[in-house]
């Protein structure tokens, strides 16, 4: 013989009690992390090199760096689906092999664009993330 228990939980008059206008800048804001969160997704691998590119290339405080770049990540996956990032890293990676190779890219008309849009979205993010410019 199994018996259940069932359980009446008082109900939650918090967000009743909540006056109308806290309410709509609350849900406001869910909405904003869940469109935060339904940015293109890209997968953890490719997200831990950018990462890790990023701190590399603009050192600093190790947490600090580690936020930051994270927010550039993410800002750059709102705006760019994961096949255009790849076509943009590929790009722009390759523009900067020396010699004869990196020249196919670097002299190619047809990829200038798309190395002039990644280069202008990563300054975008980087300033809305606070990067600041690395030391030459």
């Amino acid at each position: 013989m199994t018996m259940t228990m069932t359980t009446t939980l008082p109900p939650d008059d918090r967000m009743t009690a909540m006056p109308c206008r806290f309410r709509l800048p609350l849900c406001a804001a869910l909405l904003a992390v869940a469109g935060a969160a339904a940015a293109h997704d890209y997968p953890t691998a490719d997200r831990v090199v950018y990462v890790q590119e990023c701190m590399r290339t603009h050192p600093g405080p190790h947490y600090e760096m580690l936020n930051k770049c994270s927010c550039a990540l993410d800002r750059t996956a709102t705006e760019v689906s994961y096949d255009d990032y790849i076509t943009a890293m590929t790009t722009v990676n390759a523009a900067t092999i020396g010699g004869e190779r990196g020249a196919e890219f670097r002299d190619n008309a047809s990829v200038q664009p798309t190395i002039k849009r990644w280069r202008e979205l990563q300054a975008r993010v980087q300033q809305a993330c606070f990067i600041a410019d690395p030391v030459k």
